[in-house]
């Protein structure tokens, strides 16, 4: 059976995941998530990679969201695990240890956004078309998009995404703050690679300090949240890789981190 999602490693430190299931919009069946969440465990437990990009094949579809042809035939029960296993696996991806980008090549709606608003980046292709559009479907985000979102681009705006359930363009979403970048289709994975090889020179140890201190951060107020920046800074001070970067520093060359 072909995989539904293609893996590869760029540069040795760079984890590629498509979504592959064009005929189905790349839609997140249980097969597809159970594939996903496998792969998302096995690259966090590889310290040889320092950036992780999330994208889909075509150029039509990130993700069209939860599979609703399969969701058809479900229990209510059951539609509330599905909707909890993209919850989980969106949680998963938030808390690896290194960066993640979404390269959105195309629609992204209801789950398939929550899935990228899981991600640290996002890059979207500028044809792409964007929203939390559950409402019209008389339920709502249940992935982690009304968490997510407000705490991103803040809760008014947030609302009005949410309980219109309009979807946005590209260039809307990037004034909104919902994509960082915007790209050209043809251009939209090797900007993301790009993006992953400026992140990937950088010290293992202290991006994955820096990742946590602001997720945590951002959790709590500005006195909690300086003391978690002291702890996770603290880490990055016993390490090689500091010492390096300070000697590469001196003798005007690039640093090479090891991650310890």
């Amino acid at each position: 059976m072909a995989s539904l999602i293609n893996y590869e490693i760029k540069d040795g430190h760079i984890a590629v995941l498509t979504l592959n299931r064009p005929e189905a919009m790349n839609a997140m069946s249980k097969g597809l998530l159970d594939e996903l969440n496998e792969l998302v465990q096995k690259i966090n437990g590889d310290d040889a990679i320092r950036c992780t990009i999330i994208t889909a094949s075509g150029e039509k579809t990130f993700c069209a969201g939860a599979d609703l042809k399969e969701r058809k035939g479900m229990t209510e029960e059951q539609v509330v695990d599905a909707v909890q296993s993209i919850g989980s696996i969106a949680a998963n991806i938030e808390n690896m240890k290194m960066p993640v980008i979404a390269a959105i090549n195309g629609a992204a709606f209801g789950g398939g956004l929550e899935l990228a608003l899981a991600c640290d980046i996002r890059i979207a292709a500028d044809h792409a078309k964007m929203g939390l559009t559950e409402t019209s479907l008389a339920i709502i985000p249940g992935a982690g998009g009304t968490q997510r979102l407000p705490r991103l681009i803040g809760p008014g705006q947030a609302k009005r995404l949410i309980f219109s359930a309009k979807p946005v363009t590209a260039e809307e979403a990037y004034q909104l703050g919902v994509a960082e970048q915007v790209a050209s289709s043809d251009n939209l994975l090797q900007e993301a690679i790009e993006m992953a090889q400026l992140i990937a020179k950088n010290g293992p140890v202290a991006l994955r300090q820096a990742k946590l201190a602001i997720n945590k951060g951002l959790q709590t107020d500005i006195t909690t949240g300086l003391s978690i920046e002291h702890l996770c800074y603290k880490e990055t001070v016993s390490t090689e890789d500091r010492l390096e970067g300070l000697q590469a520093f001196k003798e005007k060359r690039k640093p090479v981190y090891q991650g310890k």
